[in-house]
């Protein structure tokens, strides 16, 4: 799974592959968090990511070109330092604990595809309609502390 998590509300999205490439890294930046972003007309201004190799530092690198076109800085976290990219790393366990776990004791899968259209269905309760306990939340749901974000924004603008 490639996954895509703001760090201010802990919106998420995911892609699930079967590789690792970084087209597929890309691809869930630039058809799921990128459009979600410029509806909501906010800048997406840095990613962090890992050290993995979809996320390599050469300037050729597919993800590094994808960055450098939209004009997003790439930051990295450090080595062997899990939890300063803690926000995916949380994602990654809720994930594991509310979906796969829960998915796989009943139904098997004949296709990523299936599997992928089910982990679409449970991002949307995840962002939408489950309660995230962090601390930036406070017991809201991710879209809402997103879109409260974006009405003290404005109400700053309008005074």
């Amino acid at each position: 799974m490639h996954a895509v998590v703001n760090t201010y509300g802990s919106y998420a999205f995911g892609f699930l592959h079967t590789s690792k490439a970084p087209e597929c890294a890309v691809a869930v930046l630039h058809n799921e968090a990128l459009p979600f972003y410029q509806e909501k007309k906010l800048a997406v201004g840095a990613v962090l990511t890992d050290n993995g190799r979809e996320f390599c530092d050469r300037d050729t690198h597919p993800y590094e070109l994808y960055l450098i076109l939209n004009d997003i800085e790439h930051r990295r976290t450090k080595v062997c330092n899990p939890q300063t990219n803690g926000f995916v790393e949380r994602f990654n366990r809720t994930a594991l604990d509310e979906f796969f776990r829960g998915v796989f004791r009943e139904k098997f899968y004949e296709s990523v595809e299936v599997m992928r259209e089910d982990m679409d269905v449970w991002l949307v309760h995840y962002n939408t309609a489950r309660p995230y306990l962090g601390y930036r939340n406070m017991g809201k749901r991710p879209v809402a502390t997103i879109d409260s974000y974006i009405a003290t924004v404005l109400d700053m603008k309008a005074s």
